[in-house]
């Protein structure tokens, strides 16, 4: 993250109001199923289309948010958040609740891409993310807390997003007309780690559909299989997210210190054991267990995916397709849960999708370990035909700070190309080591070789 926090709450605000329709898909595919009278699958469809239409926000935006600059898309964004909620929380026939959740959609969509290409400029991208994901489900823990007690049908949850979308609208001042301070921003080309970043767009849409095949028909789990109240089921998924509070602190903590592949790897297996468990569950022990467990461990593996995406490329174009498809995958998800749910039962459901996302996190990993996720150790990074410089760097008296420390990311190395001399070659004594000279302070360690 930025040396400036302020530069990162507006970002972890606007992504809170992008991200929050999708944390609170469950219970407004249930409600929509009690109080308009829609059966699972229809209700499930509601949902899908809301977030295919934000899935299409992101896909129209990828690489033209440093074009307008932040703050008008994410305003924009945020209006029609609000009016399309708005209407879905006021209308009182399907059809209408329908186009309201689509238009609310394409303006969650919108905030989210605002978000994902400036948190791709951070200089700490994992931590952004980390913060933003804090963010939402802080608030969606809150939102689950408070609505089964007040009622209000279908109306409350589309209520509920467009508030939080007047809240945010404040912070959109800070975002200024560009991308805010991070590394150079390279001119327009094309997408780097095309290969890298299509495999991980493809596994996150599938990884992601899987996740929310379960989180669409949690509710139902709950109320069907286990026999649940509404009020227990929000007090389930309300510890659940705040599990999820914990598990994004520690992501945060920990940083890249193991690199993206082990995080990613371990935490996808976890993962899947939990939706076996919560699909199959009997009691409300169980179902709560497998809830809390996945919610702790899916936020944490969602923001190393969004710090991958965005590491592929500076502008965010990368961040932003891969949320896209992401997206894509969230959408998809409550249909295919309530599909495989009404031909299979729960259990079977769980098994299958556990299974897919055990199948998925090959891939998705084997980029992670592609791409830099690697921690840098003694070894990790060498001279051409010396020794590692970490290595050399504790045993030289290097100035402090000149070389990264055990732990910290694997760094690029840049090729320097020296001017062609008319008269003679250069010769290793025309070189000297850079750092601080005089004071009897030893120099960093620098590398040269011939040309």
């Amino acid at each position: 993250m930025s040396s400036r926090p302020r530069a990162a709450w507006p970002l972890v605000a606007v992504f809170t109001a992008g991200y929050l329709a999708a944390y609170l898909l469950p219970t407004i595919v249930g409600r929509l199923s009690v109080y308009l009278g829609l059966s699972t699958a229809q209700a499930g469809l509601v949902g899908s289309a809301l977030l295919l239409s934000s899935a299409s926000a992101g896909f129209c935006l990828a690489g033209r948010v440093e074009t307008f600059g932040p703050r008008r898309p994410a305003r924009i964004g945020l209006v029609l958040a609000v009016l399309g909620y708005g209407c879905a929380a006021l209308a009182g026939s399907v059809p209408l609740v329908v186009l309201g959740a689509v238009v609310g959609g394409f303006g969650s969509g919108t905030a989210t891409a605002v978000a994902a290409a400036c948190i791709a400029a951070q200089r700490d991208p994992h931590r952004t993310s980390s913060l933003g994901l804090l963010s939402v489900s802080a608030t969606a823990g809150a939102l689950y807390l408070t609505i089964p007690h007040l009622g209000g049908g279908h109306r409350l949850p589309f209520a509920s997003i467009a508030l939080v979308a007047v809240c945010v609208w404040p912070a959109t001042s800070r975002l200024g007309g560009s991308v805010p301070a991070g590394p150079a921003v390279p001119a327009p080309g094309r997408l780097p780690h095309r290969r890298s970043g299509l495999v991980l767009a493809g596994g996150m849409l599938v990884w992601s559909m899987a996740q929310n095949a379960l989180w669409g028909v949690s509710s139902r789990i709950g109320v069907d299989q286990v026999g649940l109240s509404e009020v227990t089921i929000g007090a389930v998924f309300a510890a659940a997210l705040g599990a999820g509070l914990l598990g994004v602190m520690g992501a945060g903590v920990l940083g890249a210190r193991l690199g993206r592949a082990v995080p990613i790897g371990m935490g996808t297996v976890v993962i899947a054991a939990s939706i076996v468990l919560s699909s199959s569950a009997g009691s409300v022990g169980s179902f709560a267990t497998g809830e809390i467990l996945w919610n702790t461990v899916y936020p944490v593996v969602l923001s190393y995916l969004i710090g991958l995406a965005a590491s592929l490329d500076v502008r965010g174009r990368w961040a932003v397709l891969a949320g896209s498809a992401s997206s894509v995958g969230v959408a998809c998800g409550p249909v295919l849960g309530s599909v495989l749910s009404e031909e299979a039962g729960f259990p079977a459901m769980g098994l299958i999708l556990g299974a897919v996302t055990l199948l998925v996190a090959v891939p998705v990993t084997a980029v992670a370990l592609h791409t830099g996720g690697r921690p840098l150790v003694p070894g990790s990074v060498r001279r051409r035909g010396g020794a590692p410089a970490a290595l050399l760097a504790v045993t030289t008296g290097a100035v402090p700070g000149a070389v990264p420390k055990l732990g910290a990311p694997e760094q690029a190395v840049t090729e320097i190309s020296l001017p062609a001399l008319r008269r003679r070659r250069p010769v290793r004594s025309a070189f000297r080591t850079a750092g601080p000279s005089g004071g009897g302070q030893s120099n960093a360690y620098a590398s040269t070789s011939d040309r």
